[in-house]
């Protein structure tokens, strides 16, 4: 059992796919730095709001909290659609990176060739399918005219 293990882990397909996911965990944490950090700050100030991802609604009733921090701190039950709204933002960049990859990748593959099947008609003696372009039928062995 052992044995099958090991040329299960070291099959190519389960080493690719180790490394993805190590590079994949890795470009997430690149890409949520990059949301966070760098591309909503300017939309936040764009909009009026200077961090995006500190936008809430306080569900609780009678206290009223500035901060997500507070809020949370208080125990108060709330909807954190800043942080929300970075993490739509995270996933439409990682989707779109992973389909420019995925486009980049099928455009060096070789193309898929079709391979056509002849056309097919009946010989005129004994009615048996035979190709197209076929001079004698390999049926009846007869001599084909056009």
């Amino acid at each position: 059992m052992l044995k099958e293990f090991k040329a299960f882990a070291m099959r190519g397909n389960v080493l690719d796919l180790a490394v993805a996911l190590v590079i994949g965990a890795a470009f997430g944490k690149i890409v949520t730095s990059f949301v966070s950090d760098v591309l909503m700050p300017p939309v936040g100030l764009v909009l009026g709001k200077a961090d995006m991802s500190s936008l809430f609604i306080d569900l609780s009733s009678g206290a009223t909290h500035a901060t997500l921090a507070e809020a949370k701190a208080a125990g108060a039950a709330t909807i954190n659609y800043g942080l929300f709204l970075n993490t739509v933002v995270d996933f439409l960049i990682v989707a779109f990176v992973v389909f420019l990859i995925v486009r980049q990748v099928n455009r060096f593959q070789a193309p898929q060739t079709v391979v056509a099947t002849p056309a097919m008609r009946e010989c005129p003696y004994c009615l048996s399918s035979i190709p197209a372009l076929a001079r004698k039928c390999s049926h009846c062995v007869s001599t084909l005219t056009d």
